[in-house]
């Protein structure tokens, strides 16, 4: 059963969320934009989503998941919920 680790950033507004993206760019903690800039609750904690399975995300953000590199940043990848961000922390195969 594949688990992933993962942790996002969650704006409003395409421009906002390629100026967070910038920041990341120019050595920003994702953790400490996610505080600062995520409108949704895990921003407390950083932006992390905890481990989950396929499935249990919004579907446009499942090829991230599924194939982003480990560590790196993508998006802003649009969702009903807004524009989000997404660091794929860990990918485990307990088969």
């Amino acid at each position: 059963m594949l688990r992933i680790k993962a942790r996002h950033i969650q704006v409003s507004t395409p421009e906002l969320a390629n100026e967070v993206m910038v920041k990341w760019q120019q050595g920003a903690d994702f953790g400490e934009l996610a505080r600062v800039y995520s409108e949704c609750p895990t921003a407390r904690q950083g932006g992390s989503l905890g481990e989950f399975g396929p499935g249990h995300m919004a579907p446009e953000l499942e090829p991230v998941f599924l194939q982003g590199d480990i560590g790196d940043v993508y998006g802003p990848v649009a969702t009903a919920n807004g524009y989000h961000l997404v660091e794929v922390l860990a990918r485990t195969d307990y088969a």
